[in-house]
């Protein structure tokens, strides 16, 4: 679950909770709202971890032309993780 879908479990369980006003015997929504609510913090904060596992590693190359008169000049390359 990304961040989007959390957020919106989490408006319309605050709307359900607060902003409804219906009695209906069979069920309850303000608990309803609640649990939504519940369910989108819980969606946000999986999202977040989510997208920090799956971020492409950061890398840079350096490409250095060495020429030391001898023979041809030649490239050397160095990788690097930026974390």
């Amino acid at each position: 679950m990304k961040i989007g879908p959390g957020i919106a479990l989490l408006v319309i369980g605050a709307i359900l909770a607060f902003a409804v006003d219906v009695d209906l015997e069979a069920v309850d929504l303000q608990l309803i709202g609640y649990i939504l609510m519940g369910a989108g913090v819980i969606g946000i904060i999986i999202g977040l971890i989510w997208m920090q596992s799956t971020r492409a590693p950061r890398r840079t190359t350096t490409r250095r032309v060495v020429d030391d008169g001898s023979r041809p000049p030649r490239e050397e390359y160095t990788e690097r993780d930026l974390h």
